[in-house]
């Protein structure tokens, strides 16, 4: 992590030759034009500035597995920067303190800037490129919507976007990636956005994920897998033989996920081996859930490989969220998907009993 965090110095675009200009003509000229050159020839890079964020950190990672890592971002006396080498038009994911999210899209050679109060980032503006300033746009409309009016404004954008990056982003977050999905939609979309834009792989890769969702769906068997955990033991589907069962997705950078995961020790506790716990940790650091773990008394089995979302068993499992969980029931069938802490209590209560 931080392998990024140094500032690099911005390569010249254009060299002057100064004759008999004053030094003030030459700052009047040069600027402006360093700035309308861009960034490094296949680097992209995110700068900015915060209003009541003056010292600290937040961390930037790509859910397609552009970056080798979760990396740091640095943030000194309100301002950051961060570069890193991009080939092709990437989706980033930044996440603050307070554990929000932010989308930033990313280009080769693109410089992208981030401006507004960290204590209003969902009015946080985000320019650089046309992606970014078209899901600024949004974002900042969406602001003043209601939840089914935001849904209605995602997919009248992807019916009018269907190859722009922003559209995929929309599809997963606001079909897929919720308390209620609603896969249909989310499956004509991509499948639209699919034929205008036959080449993106990331669009194709979406509606392989949809397939798998309808493999692990509710109603349906649990599917076969085998994993190792953390410490080195193999576990499969005979793990949750006769028991209720919960697989559990989460990461220490949620902390949504982490207070599931306290949660899920209270119910341990209490149905003892009646109940069964899988655990799929997204952190690119095995060590990062270890030591988690131990914070928390974790001991049933945890799948941490360092893959983030391209971890074979939750694509397996269809899993898609942070937090997120499925739960089994003693015949080993899927009986419901993403429920919150309350919701995941009552229902292991109702299997279970007191």
């Amino acid at each position: 992590m931080g392998m990024f965090m140094n500032k690099r110095k911005r390569e010249h675009c254009l060299t002057f030759i100064l004759t008999s200009v004053t030094i003030s003509l030459f700052v009047f000229l040069i600027i402006p034009l360093l700035s309308s050159c861009g960034g490094k020839s296949g680097h992209f890079r995110i700068e900015g500035r915060f209003r009541s964020f003056n010292q600290g950190e937040f961390y930037i990672y790509n859910p397609l597995g552009v970056t080798a890592d979760i990396d740091t971002i640095k943030v000194a006396d309100g301002r950051f920067a961060y570069e890193i080498p991009l080939e092709e038009k990437s989706t980033f994911i930044i996440v603050f303190p307070n554990y929000s999210e932010q989308v930033v899209f990313g280009e080769p050679g693109a410089i992208v800037s981030m401006k507004g109060d960290a204590s209003h980032l969902k009015e946080m503006e985000i320019t650089g490129t046309d992606d970014n300033k078209k899901m600024t746009n949004f974002r900042l409309n969406a602001n003043k919507m209601t939840p089914p009016e935001v849904t209605e404004a995602a997919e009248k954008f992807v019916e009018e976007n269907p190859t722009s990056p922003v559209s995929l982003y929309l599809v997963n977050k606001y079909f897929i990636l919720t308390q209620s999905p609603n896969h249909a939609k989310a499956y004509r979309l991509l499948k639209m956005m699919n034929k205008e834009n036959p080449d993106d792989t990331r669009t194709k890769r979406l509606l392989q994920q949809l397939e798998r969702l309808k493999a692990a769906a509710e109603g349906e068997k649990l599917p076969d897998f085998t994993a190792t955990d953390i410490n080195g033991k193999r576990i499969d589907k005979t793990l949750f033989k006769g028991k209720a069962g919960i697989i559990s997705a989460w990461a220490t950078w949620n902390n949504d996920s982490r207070n599931m995961q306290r949660k899920l020790k209270v119910m341990e506790k209490t149905y003892g081996d009646r109940l069964a716990l899988v655990s799929i940790c997204l952190d690119a650091r095995k060590k990062d859930c270890e030591t988690s773990n131990e914070r928390d008394s974790i001991s049933w089995s945890t799948v941490c490989d360092g893959n983030m979302w391209q971890t074979p068993l939750l694509h397996t499992m269809g899993m898609a969220t942070v937090p997120g969980n499925i739960v089994i029931d003693k015949n080993g069938t899927v009986v419901a998907r993403n429920l919150d802490s309350q919701q995941l209590e009552d229902k292991i209560k109702r299997m279970l009993g007191k």
